[in-house]
């Protein structure tokens, strides 16, 4: 009988080689050495079953060579292997020359006296599904009973069994994170495409050309322009088609960080560095390294922490607050201003070094009321997107809604565009969007300036007017589908066209 310390031992190493690597292959090499150098086993080999394919190989094998290896390929119930896996019962065969279902197909052991060979075979089994087998020779006068070692290599295939299991279900969620990354990627390239930055005017195609032509190199961008221009976006456009992309991309709102943090946050610090730093931390621009870091806002930082921005700038490194030791960091800066950066210069608040750094390629993002011809554009955007988020077929603009888009000054630029046309698909009941959706500021005379003041009897022939233009839109300009939508008959909804000079075949 075989000494059960030997047997425990044997346990033991293998135990510890198989949860020692996640590398399956040669965890399973390390199996057959130990029974090799424990057991006095000879040749042994571990195959697999792909479950597509149903054929099996020799995915690792002791004493056995490449090229016999390359060989040991069985059908399922195809030899003692194959039928050890189909069926999922141990085989032991006490001399190969008396077995007509050995195939020995590798031919290790053609040059061997086969009546004194051994040979036992064992499933690998994850749960009720057979994954592989474990097989092994040994010399038929051999003192252990083969029953024995059938039960020692059952517990060993159990040990695998689970190896192979964890390394199945690692590279499962290995493979879903790996896809949810590709599908987040394409998300975000669509999110962040150019396609997203709306506009036809002639400013903004020249900010389209511009963007085109500083995204695929490295040179920090300063882009300028009031707030609600879309410097944020323009900034992901930059960074998402850059050679960067697959790197982070942080970003930081200056403005909206309290004075005496504005270091720790940007450029970290070491634990004990002031109270409360109980722990070791990254700034952002660490977090950015390889990648790019958006500063939003970036006049709003203090002259001291310009002078620190500037030292990153210029020599590629910083200095934790409360460390000492230099820390290099590679990352392309994107900076935004709403300021007149220049005019801060000018009255000392903004460092004049910094600015000349910073401004190496500034990109100026006009103000909507100097895109007249996008204010349209971006309205039916908006309109579709907040349309389909909220579950709202809303078809169209009227027109006289369309005339205090265009004419209202738009102090708020393309975010209030944004709010309000969220606002008017919130109260919209039918599908268009009519004048009295939009906000109070684009409705009332004196803050838009779009109109004079008017009598009760030229307010209703104005409204009339627009019921009447928005059933022609609606029924493609045939006059009696109009006058049904309006619950009117076709000759008093003749009389109003003509009245009001309407030409009804324009809307056909």
């Amino acid at each position: 009988m075989r000494p059960k310390l030997d047997e425990i031992a044997c346990l033991y190493e293998i135990s510890k080689s198989i949860h020692a690597s996640l590398d399956l292959r040669k965890s399973l090499y390390k199996v057959l050495d130990l029974l090799s150098e424990h057991l006095g086993m000879k040749r042994g080999s571990i195959t697999l079953l792909n479950p597509e394919t149903k054929q099996i190989h020799i995915e690792v094998a002791h004493g056995i060579s490449s090229s016999a290896k390359s060989r040991g390929r069985y059908k399922l119930g195809e030899g003692v292997t194959g039928k050890v896996i189909e069926t999922g019962r141990p085989v032991a065969v006490p001399k190969i020359d008396d077995e007509p279902l050995f195939l020995d197909r590798t031919g290790a052991r053609s040059r061997i006296d086969k009546s004194r060979i051994s040979f036992i075979c064992v499933p690998i089994k994850e749960g009720r599904r057979v994954v592989g087998a474990l097989s092994v020779d040994r010399g038929a006068s051999h003192h252990m009973p083969l029953e024995e070692d059938i039960r020692l290599l059952m517990v060993i295939s159990s040990l695998i069994a689970q190896k192979v299991a964890l390394l199945e279900k690692i590279n499962r969620e290995k493979n879903l994170l790996r896809q949810e990354n590709l599908r987040l990627r394409k998300e975000l390239n669509k999110k962040y495409s150019f396609s997203n930055i709306i506009g036809n005017s002639r400013k903004m195609q020249e900010v389209f050309y511009l963007i085109i032509q500083v995204a695929k190199s490295s040179a920090n961008v300063l882009l300028l322009g009031e707030s609600g221009t879309g410097k944020e976006l323009v900034a992901n456009a930059i960074h998402y088609n850059s050679l960067r992309a697959e790197k982070p991309f942080i970003k930081v709102n200056c403005a909206a960080l309290p004075a005496n943090l504005v270091e720790a946050e940007l450029f970290g610090y070491e634990k004990g560095a002031f109270t409360g730093a109980t722990r070791q931390k990254e700034g952002k621009f660490e977090l950015a390294h390889g990648g790019t870091i958006f500063l939003d806002e970036i006049g709003s930082l203090a002259l001291e922490s310009q002078g620190k921005l500037l030292r990153v700038l210029q020599e590629k490194e910083l200095e934790r607050l409360g460390g000492t030791r230099s820390i290099r960091v590679n990352i392309r800066l994107i900076a935004a201003s709403n300021q007149d950066l220049r005019l801060a210069v000018e009255k000392g608040t903004f460092r004049e070094d910094l600015f000349y750094r910073l401004n190496v390629y500034p990109i100026y993002l006009p103000p909507l009321r100097e895109r007249e011809a996008d204010v349209l554009l971006l309205a039916d955007y908006f309109l579709e997107k907040y349309g389909h988020e909220y579950g709202k077929d809303i078809k169209r603009i009227s027109t006289p809604a369309i005339d205090a888009l265009i004419q209202y000054h738009w102090p708020g630029n393309v975010r209030e565009l944004e709010n309000c046309m969220e606002r008017a698909i919130l109260l919209c009941e039918d599908q268009v969007i009519h004048s009295y959706h939009l906000p109070p500021t684009l409705q009332t005379a004196q803050e838009t300036g779009t109109h004079q003041t008017r009598s009760l009897g030229e307010a209703v022939e104005r409204f009339e007017k627009e019921l009447l233009i928005d059933a022609l839109k609606s029924s493609r300009g045939n006059m009696r589908k109009a006058a049904k939508a309006l619950k009117t008959t076709e000759r008093i909804f003749g009389y109003k066209v003509k009245k009001y000079q309407i030409d009804a075949r324009q809307y056909r």
